[in-house]
């Protein structure tokens, strides 16, 4: 790399700081030899400075250094820093070497580890000026630069500290980002296989209900345009039945229809996406739907709300299928541990008058056999919850999903 480009405003200071130390140690040196001798080492002292990464960059924030590799050439530093003063006796500018190399130590070394050099340096420093003041200078040097390296020293630490904090937080933030864009794509595929398979229920459920009855109204049509010479009268009871095929095709339609509006109502809040489901059932089919639903609003989980939509949802359109009922009923309850939604009629019941687990039953085309019933079963049974269909008191068919009152 570039020794140049290496250059951040915190090493430009080092290296201008050490270009005044030079300046300020080589004046008072007055043997020529002794000049030449402490360039050299000054110079020795900057190219090994040159050679640890940028002050902007540091051991604990470069991959590439270890602080064992840093700590080497610190202690060359040091021990040129120790020569100079020794030989030259010109303490006073050179004891600075000290202030950079407190710095560079407390950036490339862990807090305990910056601090155990830091003592050295206060340790050396007391001992030149002991050799030239005797002991209560020495003393009095260590206490006045003891307070510069432990300043210099712990801000290099926290400014460090705060750039790995924000290096790390930098690097959170891009696996961050980079985990939602995978949990939107994963979504937009959720939403896209939900989709389809929403489509592929609502073929399979047009090809069993309305493809049924159009064919048995196409069989019934037939077999009345062949009966239409000889028995007139059986003629005309095939073209009833047909036509009431047709009626009820038409139906089914309705409601296969009136489910394409399903993305906007699920997002709805519960009692006003039942009000509308309510509403279009009753228009599509005729029947009475009674709401029946709690003063304050019940707390629940999107899942737990999706799970009692469709429960009500399907309930009516059974009702529809198989109850021959003119009225039926949403129900939606809160309890203390629980939410529950009742959705009844008036049909004709059962057929053992037993009430039995969604689901469990074979299918017959009775109304407690769908495949619509058996998918409401699994989605409770995934929220700890349970559906039942019971005989409804005087008449009719109760379908149940109960699922525990958990956020």
């Amino acid at each position: 790399m570039n020794r140049i480009s290496r250059l951040d405003p915190l090493s430009l200071v080092a290296y201008l700081t050490l270009a005044g130390i030079t300046a300020a140690g080589l004046w008072q040196i007055d043997r020529i030899l002794l000049r030449w001798l402490a360039l050299g080492l000054l110079v020795g002292f900057g190219l090994l400075q040159s050679r640890l990464p940028a002050y902007g960059q540091g051991c604990q924030l470069s991959e590439s250094w270890h602080p064992s590799r840093a700590n080497l050439i610190i202690a060359a530093q040091t021990g040129l820093a120790v020569a100079l003063i020794e030989i030259t006796g010109a303490g006073f500018p050179l004891i600075f070497l000290f202030f950079i190399l407190s710095v560079t130590v407390m950036l490339h070394n862990p807090l305990r580890v910056g601090l155990l050099w830091l003592a050295g340096f206060i340790l050396l420093t007391g001992w030149f000026f002991f050799e030239q003041e005797g002991l209560g200078g020495g003393l009095q040097a260590m206490t006045i630069y003891a307070g510069g390296y432990l300043f210099f020293g712990v801000i290099t630490n926290a400014l460090t500290q705060a750039r790995l904090a924000q290096r790390q937080n930098a690097l959170l933030l891009g696996e961050l980002q980079a985990k939602n864009r995978q949990l939107e794509a994963y979504a937009a595929q959720v939403e896209t296989l939900a989709a389809i398979e929403e489509r592929n229920r609502l073929a399979r459920e047009m090809h069993d209900t309305i493809g049924h009855r159009l064919t048995a109204a196409a069989v019934q049509l037939e077999g009345a345009e062949r009966l239409a010479a000889r028995q007139p009268e059986r003629a005309t009871a095939l073209i009833d039945a047909g036509r009431q095929q047709v009626r009820d095709a038409l139906q089914d339609l309705r409601l296969s229809v009136g489910r394409l509006r399903e993305p906007v109502e699920v997002e709805l809040p519960l009692p006003q996406a039942l009000h509308r489901l309510a509403a279009s059932f009753q228009e599509a089919t005729g029947l009475v739907v009674h709401l029946e639903l709690p003063e304050a609003p019940c707390e629940m989980t999107a899942a737990q709300r999706l799970a009692l939509y469709r429960t009500a949802q399907e309930g009516l359109t059974n009702i529809q299928r198989h109850a021959a009922a003119r009225q039926a009923w949403l129900r939606l309850e809160c309890s203390a541990d629980r939410i529950s939604l009742h959705v009844s009629d008036d049909g004709r019941g059962l057929a053992d008058g037993a009430g039995v687990p969604v689901g469990a039953g074979s299918s017959t085309g009775g109304p407690g056999s769908g495949f619509g019933l058996a998918g409401l079963r699994e989605r409770a049974v995934q929220l700890d919850g349970a559906v039942t269909l019971t005989d409804r008191p005087g008449g009719g068919t109760i379908l149940t999903v109960q699922l525990p009152y958990r956020l």
